[in-house]
């Protein structure tokens, strides 16, 4: 992978210029800490994929505790405006500003039928819209990103007997990103834990997602033949094989379900 390069790092000894990290003195630490954060971006002039500085750095020049910084990024990485990668740091994922908005979701877990069935249908309309809108707006670059990870994500799901969640994951990003709009990626970063939590055999269906591997595929397909109504109709049968194998398991584990 190659390494993303930001602002942090063409500073002598990868050291950031803290005046645009002014101490906060208040009793709302969190809040705070968010808006000055987005100072520090704007200051920074920082781009999606750029690295934050390390929550040590930015507890010291904020003069709060490292867990108030923590609790801060956990917020943004809720909203999907940031994230965090193991032994790597804290990157931006979105633009933000001083006037945005947040939206929080609040999302039902556990293997509760009508609360997944609730969370499948935002994310058919969701996977249905980015895959037509990628496919009118792709460039060559784009195209030939998304099969680069559509490569990946095959592999993974036949060297490791279908397990490929993370890879699977990684396709769908590609689409939402290069679909132009990236409240794609955002509203679809905050579900990202509810649809994965359950995807390792889920409802004791040991091959859950199986169904669906064929479609990635051909919503790739349709995505390099500039093909919005194919994409949409590819992506719509994918979330089709992932309600009948919710269904499936649903009926295995005798949930009530909706018909």
């Amino acid at each position: 992978m190659q390494k993303l390069v930001g602002p942090l790092d063409h500073l002598p000894g990868g050291s950031v210029d803290h005046n645009s990290l002014p101490p906060i003195h208040t009793t709302a630490r969190d809040d705070a800490v968010l808006k000055a954060l987005v100072g520090f971006v704007g200051a920074e002039a920082l781009q999606p994929g750029e690295k934050l500085p390390t929550e040590r750095i930015l507890a010291e020049r904020l003069k709060v505790s490292r867990n108030t910084v923590r609790e801060a990024l956990t917020r943004w990485e809720g909203l999907g405006l940031v994230e965090r990668r193991q032994g790597s740091g804290t990157y931006l994922r979105a633009a933000v500003s001083a006037d945005m908005l947040h939206m929080p979701l609040t999302l039902a877990g556990g293997h509760d039928f009508t609360s997944l069935m609730q969370t499948l249908e935002i994310r058919r309309a969701l996977e249905a819209e980015a895959a037509a809108l990628c496919a009118e707006r792709a460039s060559p670059a784009d195209i030939a990103e998304i099969e680069r990870k559509l490569d990946i994500m095959e592999r993974a799901f036949r060297t490791r007997d279908g397990m490929s969640a993370e890879e699977d994951w990684e396709f769908h990003q590609a689409i939402y990103r290069v679909s132009g709009n990236p409240l794609f990626e955002q509203i679809i970063a905050a579900m990202h834990e509810l649809f994965h939590r359950f995807w390792e055999h889920p409802l004791g269906v040991r091959d859950f997602g199986h169904a669906s591997f064929p479609y990635h595929r051909t919503i790739y397909e349709c995505i390099a033949a500039r093909d919005p109504r194919g994409a949409r109709a590819e992506a719509l049968k994918l979330i089709a094989t992932v309600e009948d194998d919710l269904k499936r398991g649903a009926a295995k584990l005798k949930l009530p379900s909706q018909t």
